[in-house]
């Protein structure tokens, strides 16, 4: 019995230290994360599976407010993962807003302090539907001053100007027409960014009906940084 003891205490050891490392290299450094929605369509499609970067802007200290230091700050153009206000499950968007800036939607176009930006990964996938919504109504306590609020009448495609205010964030879907974003739920707290999304590992048809479509990858994906 002490001969066979020995060995299993040496197996158990080195699965408890594995699960330990594989723990804190998914709390603190990296973790995998799936597309499950279109919202992102162009840049990521339903089915990609994603390595997200939790060093980038410091990792949540689980059960505190806290992070650990980042070697970054959140930047304007990053893809990054975030869990919602509006919803309990992770989200992933493009930040497109910064404490400080003015942002203003015209006939789909985005303006970033009065400048129309160029986007080459947005799409518009349904330009039909472009009417108002009740959600984005929130915005009129953030319209610049020569706004009137009791005129404004927010729209998909055509809202603002509004002024991102300090310690918040706005971000937008690449998919312009199919995505449930700030424009409807508001500006986001910082705290709630879990990471930034870095590079496709593997893409498969998730929505195929074709038997073990897992095993159908999409290899011209794989190993795509996200821009």
């Amino acid at each position: 019995m002490k001969n066979l003891a020995k060995p299993l205490w040496e197996s158990s050891k080195s699965i408890v230290i594995g699960f330990g490392i594989f723990l804190i290299i998914r709390i603190f450094l990296i973790q995998t994360w799936v597309i499950t929605s279109g919202s992102m369509e162009g840049t990521l499609l339903v089915g990609d599976l994603l390595v997200l970067n939790k060093v980038a802007y410091g990792a949540p200290i689980p059960g505190t407010q806290r992070r650990l230091p980042g070697y970054t700050e959140p930047r304007r153009g990053d893809v990054v993962v975030f869990r919602a206000h509006h919803d309990t499950l992770d989200v992933i968007k493009r930040l497109v807003g910064l404490p400080g800036d003015t942002l203003q939607m015209k006939s789909g176009t985005l303006f970033i302090n009065g400048k129309p930006q160029i986007e080459p990964y947005v799409r518009h996938l349904s330009p039909q539907g472009d009417g108002e919504h009740p959600w984005m109504q929130w915005q009129k306590d953030f319209l610049t001053s020569d706004v009137d609020q009791a005129e404004y009448r927010p729209t998909r495609d055509n809202w603002g100007p509004i002024v991102v205010p300090e310690n918040r964030l706005f971000l937008l879907g690449d998919n312009r027409d199919e995505s449930l974003d700030s424009r409807f739920w508001g500006f986001l707290d910082p705290a709630r960014v879990k990471g930034k999304a870095a590079v496709v590992y593997y893409s498969y048809e998730r929505d195929s009906m074709e038997p073990f479509s897992l095993f159908r990858g999409r290899w011209d994906r794989i190993g795509d940084r996200i821009r």
